[in-house]
C-alpha cells in the first residue's frame, strides 16, 4: 500500500549520493543501530509501507524509537521521513551519545497537524531552521535520532527515513507587515530579489526611502528587512506588493483601522521589582544573560525531598516514587553560578520529616504492590502507587525504603554550610497537598496546623543559620488551595471559619510577636489558570489571552468553575479572582509590610504563540500591579514563545525600565490587547502587545517623544522568531502592532 502527501513546501531537497539512509525496507540501513526503548517495533510491517515494508511502531509512555549511527553527521541539513498515525503525539530530538549534547524539542505537531493513519505523509526537519524555535542545529557530533512518544505513549508507520545532506531553500517573502509609525518588517527565507517591491496606501504609491536587514541571533535561516516608508501610516488600505509568486499570492494586504487613543505619563511612576522576570531552574549563565532573568528558583516537587547530603532527591507522584541524583546536583554551586550570571535565587529547604537517602530506591515495588496502574517504562518494577482506578496502593510503604530522616537541625547546618547564600528561602514546596504528591512521605492529609508549624519551625531555622535571609512561604499550589485546607471544610470551620492564607498571614504576623522578628517576607504562591486552555484551537487561543484579566481585573468574572457558584471560600467576589488586588487587601488586613511573590506561573502553552504573548501581558501586568518577585514554571526554551517574551523586556541588556509609568487608554480592550510603559532616567520604553489573530491594532499616543527608538517584536505572519531595529517616530499619530505580535519600543 502507498500514499504520500508531500508535505516540502518552501523548500527542495537534493537527493545526493551523500545523503545517509536511515530506513528504507525491511531493516535499518548499515550502520544504524536499534537504541529503542520500551516500544514494540516491527521493522518489517507490511500492513502499511512505501516500497516493500515500514516500520509499525507501539511506544508506550515517553518511550521512543531511537536510532544510532556507528559514526557521526555534523554537517548535514536536514532529516526527512513519511510518517502516518492519527496525529501522533511525538518529540522528536537529535543527540550526541559523544558528548550528551541534544537538539530542543521539535513537535511533530509543530511540522503536521494533519498526519491521517491511513497515509504517509513525507516531512522535513531544516537542521538550519528547527520548527517551533527556529534554531540552528549547529555542528556538533551528531549520531542519534529518537522519535519520543508523549504521556498517552504513540501508535505509528514510519518510513523512507534519510538524513539529508543539502537543502536548497527557496527564495521567498514569508511576511510583510507594517510596524510602528513608517516602518514595515519584511520577513523572507532565500536570496529574494526588492527590485519590484511597491507599496501603496489608499491606492497611492508610497517611496521607500531606507532599508535595513536584520538576521537574528541563533534563527539564522530568515531574516528581515525593515523598509522605512517616506510617509507615515494612516487609516486605510495598505499593500505591498514583492512581484514575487510566493506561493500564489504576491501581495500582502492589511486593513489599517481607526486609532485607538491612549497617553503616557512618566512623572507619575513607581518602582517596577527586578525581581519578577524570574524563571525556575536557568539551564545556563548565557541563558539568564540572554534573557535578563533577573531570579531564578530552585523548586519544583522533587525539591520537597532533595537531600543536600549526597545531593540526592525524588519527584514524587511526578515521577514514580524514585530517588534519583538531583539535577543540577548541588544547590550551593547552582546558586553560586546563577549569582555570578546576574541573577538572584530562590532556594526552596525540605520542610517534611524525609529526603531520599540514596540514587537508586523506590517506594511502590511491583515485586511488592502488584496490580498498580502504571509503572515506569525504564524501570518496570517501579509503580506509581495507585490501582486502576485511582486509590491509593496499601499499606503505606514504610519511609526508610527510600528516604532518610530530615528536622530544622539539619536544614539549619545544611544552610548555614552554604558557600553561597541564596536571596531568598522558601519553605518546601506546595506542602499542602503533600498527602497525593508526596503520599509515600506524609501519607497522612495535611491541616492548617501542620501546614504553619513547619513553616515556623524551618523559617526560625533559616533565619538562624543565614542572618537577614528573606522567607517566602507557603507556597500553595492552587486557588482552591487558598482558601482550604486537603483534610476540607471541617478544618476550616476549626480555624473560626477563616480561609487558610488569610489565617495564615495573621498567625505569621503574631508569631513576629512572639518571637521578636518577622519571619515571614514574602507571602509566596502559585498561580495557574483554572479554566482548561490547554489545546491550541482559536477558542482555546482567544480564552488563554483573556484569562491574564485574572490577575488584576476587579470587575472579570473568571471562565472556569471559580465563576460557577457555590464557592468553597469566604471571599468577596468570590467568581472574581483578581489575584494580585486581592492579596494585596489581604496583607494589609492581616500581615501589612509583607511582600507577594508568585514562584510558579505558566502561560500553559510554551510551544505556541498565544503562549508567547500571553506571557508578555503577564509581566507588563506584573510591574503594573506592583508584584515583588515572579518566577516561570519551569524552564522556558529560549528560543521559544515564552523565552521570546522575557527577550523582549530584558533580553541582552536592554531592559524594559526601572518604573512603571501611567498608560491612558480611552478604550480599554484588555481581552485583546495590552499597554505597558515605562521610565528610567527620562527615557520612555512601551510594550504593546495585540492578541487579534488576524487584525492590526493602531494608536494615536499622547506624551510619546519624537526622535529614534530601539524597537523589538515578535509573532505576527513571521512567526516565532526575534527582530530588532531602530526606527524613527516622527509622528506619533497612527502607530501600527500587527496582529498576534508584540512590540517594544525603548527611546534613545
Amino acid at each position: 500500500m502507498r500514499s504520500v502527501f508531500l508535505h516540502l513546501a518552501l523548500l527542495a531537497v537534493s537527493a545526493l549520493a551523500d545523503d545517509i539512509t536511515v530506513y528504507t525496507d525491511s531493516a535499518l540501513a548499515a550502520g544504524w543501530e536499534n537504541w529503542s526503548w520500551s516500544s514494540d517495533i516491527d521493522f518489517a510491517a507490511t500492513d502499511l509501507f512505501e516500497g516493500t515494508s515500514s516500520i509499525s511502531v507501539n511506544s508506550q509512555a515517553w518511550s521512543a524509537l531511537s536510532v544510532k549511527l556507528e559514526g557521526t553527521f555534523p554537517d548535514y541539513q536536514g532529516l526527512r521521513f513519511d510518517i502516518a498515525g492519527a496525529q501522533p503525539d511525538l518529540t522528536i530530538t537529535v543527540s550526541s551519545s559523544v558528548d550528551g549534547t541534544t537538539s530542543p524539542n521539535i513537535l511533530l505537531s509543530a511540522l503536521s497537524t494533519s498526519i491521517t493513519s491511513d497515509a504517509f505523509t513525507s516531512l522535513l526537519i531544516d537542521f538550519r531552521n528547527l520548527p517551533g524555535s527556529g534554531a540552528a542545529l549547529g555542528n556538533g557530533t551528531w549520531d542519534r535520532i529518537s522519535f519520543q512518544g508523549g504521556a498517552n505513549g504513540a501508535i505509528y508507520h514510519i518510513d523512507n527515513i534519510v538524513v539529508v545532506e543539502s537543502i536548497v531553500i527557496t527564495p521567498l517573502f514569508l511576511s510583510a507587515e507594517p510596524l510602528a509609525a513608517n516602518t514595515i518588517a519584511v520577513t523572507t527565507q532565500g536570496a529574494v530579489d526588492f527590485s519590484d517591491l511597491t507599496v501603496s496606501l489608499n491606492g497611492k504609491a508610497v517611496k521607500i526611502v531606507n532599508s535595513t536587514t536584520y538576521v537574528p541571533v541563533g534563527t539564522p535561516s530568515k531574516s528581515v528587512t525593515y523598509l522605512t516608508l517616506a510617509q507615515n501610516f494612516a487609516q486605510g488600505t495598505l499593500l505591498i506588493n514583492t512581484g514575487v509568486d510566493n506561493g500564489g499570492n504576491p501581495t500582502f494586504n492589511f486593513s489599517l483601522p481607526a486609532v485607538q487613543y491612549a497617553s503616557f505619563v512618566q512623572t507619575k511612576n513607581y518602582p517596577i521589582s527586578p525581581s519578577i522576570y524570574g524563571v525556575n531552574f536557568p539551564t545556563s549563565a548565557s541563558y539568564i544573560q540572554d534573557l535578563g532573568v533577573t531570579m531564578s528558583r530552585w523548586g519544583g516537587n522533587a525539591v520537597t525531598a532533595y537531600n543536600p547530603n549526597g545531593q540526592f532527591t525524588n519527584a514524587g507522584a511526578d515521577w514514580y516514587f524514585e530517588n534519583r541524583v538531583a539535577d543540577p546536583p548541588s544547590a550551593d554551586d547552582w546558586i553560586g553560578w546563577v549569582h555570578g550570571a546576574g541573577s538572584g535565587s530562590l532556594l526552596t529547604v525540605p520542610a517534611l520529616d524525609w529526603v531520599s537517602k540514596d540514587s537508586t530506591s523506590y517506594s511502590y515495588p511491583v515485586s511488592q504492590y502488584p496490580g498498580q496502574a502504571s509503572t515506569d517504562p525504564f524501570l518496570p518494577d517501579a509503580g506509581n502507587g495507585q490501582f486502576p482506578n485511582g486509590s491509593y496502593v496499601t499499606s503505606t510503604p514504610n519511609q526508610s525504603r527510600a528516604y532518610t530522616s530530615w528536622n530544622t537541625t539539619m536544614a539549619k547546618a545544611w544552610l548555614k554550610g552554604l558557600a553561597n547564600k541564596p536571596t531568598l528561602v522558601a519553605i518546601d514546596n506546595e506542602i499542602e497537598i503533600a498527602s497525593s504528591t508526596h503520599q509515600d512521605m506524609h501519607p497522612e492529609p495535611m491541616d492548617y496546623d501542620e501546614e504553619l508549624s513547619r513553616v515556623l519551625n524551618f523559617s526560625i531555622a533559616a533565619k538562624e543559620a543565614i542572618p537577614g535571609v528573606n522567607v517566602a512561604a507557603p507556597s500553595t499550589c492552587a486557588w482552591w488551595f487558598y482558601w482550604t485546607s486537603v483534610v476540607g471544610f471541617d478544618d476550616n470551620a476549626a480555624h473560626d471559619n477563616m480561609d487558610f492564607l488569610p489565617w495564615f498571614l495573621m498567625k505569621m504576623a503574631a508569631a513576629e510577636k512572639t518571637y521578636g522578628k518577622r519571619l515571614l517576607d514574602y507571602l509566596d504562591i502559585h498561580y495557574y489558570y483554572q479554566a482548561d486552555v490547554s489545546a491550541t484551537d482559536p477558542a482555546t487561543q482567544a480564552l488563554r489571552l483573556r484569562m491574564s484579566r485574572s490577575l488584576w481585573d476587579t470587575t472579570y468574572t473568571d471562565e472556569s468553575w471559580v465563576g460557577v457558584p457555590p464557592q468553597q471560600n469566604h471571599q468577596w467576589d468570590p467568581t472574581i479572582i483578581s489575584l494580585i488586588p486581592r492579596f494585596r487587601t489581604l496583607i494589609d488586613i492581616y500581615y501589612p509590610g509583607t511582600k507577594l511573590s508568585i514562584s510558579e506561573f505558566s502561560s500553559t502553552a510554551d510551544t505556541d504563540i498565544t503562549g508567547g504573548l500571553l506571557t508578555v501581558d503577564m509581566l507588563g501586568i506584573f510591574g503594573r500591579e506592583k508584584l515583588d518577585s515572579a518566577t516561570y514554571w519551569a524552564t522556558p526554551d529560549e528560543l521559544g514563545p515564552v523565552g521570546l517574551a522575557y527577550w523582549l523586556y530584558r533580553g541582552f541588556g536592554t531592559h524594559f525600565g526601572a518604573n512603571s509609568a501611567q498608560v491612558n487608554l480611552a478604550t480599554p480592550n484588555p481581552d485583546t490587547q495590552g499597554v505597558y510603559a515605562a521610565t528610567e532616567n527620562g527615557k520612555l520604553s512601551v510594550v504593546i502587545v495585540n492578541k487579534n489573530p488576524d487584525t492590526p491594532i493602531t494608536f494615536a499616543l499622547a506624551n510619546m517623544p519624537f526622535g529614534k527608538y530601539f524597537v523589538r517584536h515578535f509573532g505576527g505572519e513571521a512567526g516565532i522568531a526575534k527582530w530588532q531595529t531602530t526606527v524613527t517616530i516622527s509622528s506619533i499619530d497612527y502607530i501600527v502592532v500587527p496582529a498576534y505580535t508584540a512590540v517594544f519600543l525603548k527611546q534613545n
